[in-house]
């Protein structure tokens, strides 16, 4: 993994970028947390960049859950989470097998299957209200948050697609999301730690990234409700889709 000194500047506008964008993302404009996703994956190698962004991701989630810690639903958490965690072991279990020169075309293949799952969900929304009461709606969904989340810091599509599924508001969606992956994240450190993606110099450049986090995470609350979150969802879901077919392609 590239060291505080190996990096370009083109590398750190990219990860400042990615920074602000795991803020605004954690603010309530979801679609842009895949954007922060494939931009640390061009500072980095395409491993390694799942274990630079997660401390980043982690600081975020602190924040959100302290803004919007009032607006949670535990009872749909204790569904999701049994389920997640052994998503999280296969994810897991995965990346160690994937060889590293790969990775950058599954990753980009894995968002792609991620966007598809969102639009799906978007032009189709009987598939919500047919599957709304179904049991594996749960565990199916929590399972491939985990794989997704592990592999990619990718789980926000499957939380999306369950959350609204139940028919959740903006506030709940945005609380509930913020506690899920804050738990999440935080079991994910020791196995990102133990497949090497988290170092000290990582971590150092995380700490670095902390007021470009604030900074997004304030636009994204001074925004929320203000402007069309569908507008700024289909545009981080185009750059999602571009970025993701440049990887699969490079």
């Amino acid at each position: 993994m590239p060291t505080l000194l190996h990096l370009t500047l083109q590398a750190w506008l990219l990860v400042a970028v990615a920074a602000f964008c795991i803020g605004f993302t954690k603010a309530g404009f979801g679609g842009f947390g895949l954007i922060a996703v494939l931009l640390m994956a061009q500072a980095f190698p395409a491993k390694e960049s799942t274990g630079a962004v997660l401390p980043m991701l982690i600081m975020a989630d602190f924040m959100a859950i302290s803004a919007y810690r009032r607006h949670v639903s535990w009872r749909e958490l204790w569904k999701l989470f049994p389920s997640t965690f052994l998503g999280l072991i296969a994810g897991w279990l995965l990346m160690s097998r994937i060889p590293d020169d790969l990775f950058s075309h599954f990753l980009g293949w894995l968002i792609l299957l991620m966007m598809a799952l969102v639009l799906w969900q978007r032009f189709d929304r009987r598939i919500l209200s047919g599957i709304m009461h179904h049991p594996v709606l749960a565990t199916g969904s929590g399972f491939l948050a985990g794989v997704t989340t592990m592999m990619a810091n990718a789980g926000g599509p499957a939380m999306t697609f369950y959350l609204l599924a139940k028919r959740f508001d903006k506030m709940a969606f945005v609380g509930t999301c913020a506690w899920f992956f804050c738990v999440t994240n935080l079991v994910k450190v020791p196995l990102s730690w133990n497949l090497g993606l988290i170092t000290i110099s990582s971590l150092a450049i995380n700490l670095m990234m902390l007021p470009a986090i604030v900074v997004g995470m304030v636009a994204g609350r001074l925004l929320l409700g203000k402007v069309s979150q569908s507008a700024f969802e289909w545009v981080a879901i185009i750059m999602a889709i571009a970025s993701a077919a440049r990887m699969i392609m490079a």
